[in-house]
């Protein structure tokens, strides 16, 4: 039975020339799990927010959208509330209580639920999540991971029959995406409901969806199946090959006729069964020689109030110009305090920071102030005009530039990053991939010596991921260093000369990327989970198929 229909849709912010969804038509059956997919800011977000009543943003909408026969624009308020489902992008902004408890009560109250019955779903919910243990804790107290999952069981406690999400994941870390991940699987197939989810990170949700909606510019590129998916996208622009999960990836890399494979066991099996493993181990290229030191946390210990817990203890660390060094961990692990420490914006209590092995303190720090960029992990927090272009120029103003330069400057890093169409939108009208782009170019007009990068690729799509590496890698390389956070594995195998991971306040490992990730077992890439006791040392899909092709393919016979 169809629950969801789309006839014909397309919708135009105030404004604006270009359509945000174009011509969009889509049949969704219940109990369906679709994932739709794309660029940032190709219509992905505007189009969930259409389906919700209540999200519906301000603008022209044509064509029409059916909920089980009946116009979105004709449903009951408290219809939608309880039978069409909403998680947002960040965990932060959709928390409306105080309390975890209160936070699950607040939908119910709001359909005056009478109390025995609010109770029952209540603890219900609770042990379904298994959220038992943090029932009466602050919601601020919790985790990404945590206050995500609190979020779409504040969805799920109204019983919804659509449950619509955007980017659920871009802010938690690989362990706990995967675990979120996980009970929307559940959900689905136990409980039978429609999910539509827009993400990015695909990895774990090609197995277990039953479509594929790729977009672009509004408009449907590929609707299909997983595995035929990934036969369909070979047909489009290369750069597209990068979305897909890894073992679509290799699998379309070494062009073998066999089943496509989509998870990592099956992807396993492929290699095994199609490719020689004469050759077992993959050697990296010889890294350049490390460069002098750019920034050096020595023994720091911090926290954040003094009858708090340590955040930082005894962490070490040092960056060296010309490299790019990725830091690793959990939600909660203490890796944007180590970049708040690192930028001057908090002082530790015992221990030292270093900038060019000068000791940095709250008098002398000012004067090393414009060698260092941090771009934060909310983007929205660096703009403060009503454009992005008006707020680039204020900062270059009272950086005493002038407005002939500045302007050429503006034109120069916009065209690198790619923002020309974005340079006249408020900063809150932008999609967070659009937004982080945006916060990355005024990074670049500062011309800092020491990036600092709290989760840069939050919200990217995997083709602009090519081009932030590209600006990273000619950073590095004009005798710069960048420090950068991030629980984006694969792009730390791609892109990092060292990676480390942080765990209880203190660096517990680190390394090239090559052995950083070849000695941990679920901290990895799935390339390396595909490639381990097969071809030793290969991390990214690139290096798989190339050891794949070095082996050759193995004779029927073999």
């Amino acid at each position: 039975m169809e629950i969801l229909h789309f006839e014909n849709i397309s919708f135009t912010y105030p404004n604006s020339d270009s359509k945000a969804v174009d011509n969009f038509s889509l049949s969704v059956k219940s109990g369906e799990f679709v994932v739709i997919c794309g660029k940032s800011g190709c219509g992905k977000t505007t189009l969930l927010k259409l389906i919700k009543k209540e999200l519906t943003p301000h603008g022209h909408l044509n064509g029409e959208i059916l909920y089980k026969g009946m116009p979105i624009t004709e449903l009951e308020p408290n219809v939608s509330a309880r039978e069409i489902g909403f998680v947002k992008q960040d965990p932060d902004s959709q928390l409306v209580t105080d309390k975890v408890w209160h936070e699950l009560a607040f939908g119910l109250e709001n359909l005056n639920v009478p109390p025995s019955a609010m109770r029952l779903r209540i603890g219900e919910i609770s042990d379904y999540f298994g959220i038992n243990e943090w029932f009466y804790r602050d919601v601020n107290t919790l985790s990404g991971g945590q206050k995500q999952l609190v979020n779409l069981a504040a969805a799920m406690i109204m019983q919804p029959e659509l449950l619509l999400l955007d980017e659920p994941t871009s802010q938690l870390d690989p362990v706990a995406a995967a675990d979120f991940i996980s009970i929307l699987e559940k959900l689905n197939k136990e409980l039978g409901v429609t999910i539509i989810i827009a993400e990015h990170r695909l990895e774990e949700l090609f197995p277990i969806a039953d479509r594929i909606v790729l977009m672009d510019s509004g408009r449907i590129l590929i609707n299909s199946d997983p595995r035929g998916f990934g036969e369909k996208v070979k047909d489009l622009d290369e750069e597209y090959s990068r979305m897909l999960p890894s073992a679509i990836r290799i699998f379309n890399g070494v062009k073998v006729k066999a089943p496509c494979p989509l998870t990592v066991k099956e992807a396993r099996e492929f290699v095994n069964a199609n490719f020689k493993n004469d050759i077992k181990e993959y050697v990296p290229p010889e890294q350049k020689a490390a460069g002098n030191t750019a920034l050096r946390l020595e023994d720091v210990w911090f926290r954040y109030e003094r009858d708090s817990q340590d955040v930082l203890k005894g962490l070490k660390l040092t960056l060296e110009y010309g490299e790019l060094f990725c830091v690793l961990g959990a939600n909660g692990s203490g890796k944007t305090t180590m970049l708040n420490v690192a930028a001057g914006l908090d002082l530790p209590y015992k221990g030292q920071v270093f900038l060019e092995e000068k000791k940095i303190n709250k008098k002398n720090f000012e004067s090393f102030r414009t060698r260092i960029a941090y771009l934060p992990q909310n983007p929205q927090l660096m703009f403060v005009k009503d454009s992005i272009a008006d707020d680039f120029f204020y900062m270059l103003n009272t950086l005493g530039l002038a407005s002939d330069k500045a302007k050429e400057l503006v034109e120069t890093v916009a065209g690198k990053v790619g923002i020309n169409d974005l340079l006249d939108k408020h900063p809150y009208d932008l999609s967070l991939g659009q937004l982080q782009k945006c916060a990355l170019a005024k990074l670049l007009l500062q011309r800092p010596k020491i990036l600092l990068l709290d989760e840069p690729t939050m919200g990217l799509d995997a083709i602009f991921k090519r081009v932030l590496a590209d600006i990273l890698i000619n950073i590095k390389t004009e005798d710069a260093a960048v420090l950068m956070v991030t629980h984006d594995i694969e792009f730390a195998a791609e892109n990092a000369d060292r990676c480390a991971l942080i765990f209880d306040g203190g660096i517990i490992s680190s390394g090239t990327p090559e052995d950083f990730f070849s000695n941990n077992y679920f901290y990895t890439t799935a390339a390396n989970r595909i490639s381990r006791n097969i071809y030793k040392g290969a991390i990214t899909c690139e290096q798989v198929i190339e050891m794949c092709l070095k082996n050759g393919v193995r004779d029927e016979k073999d």
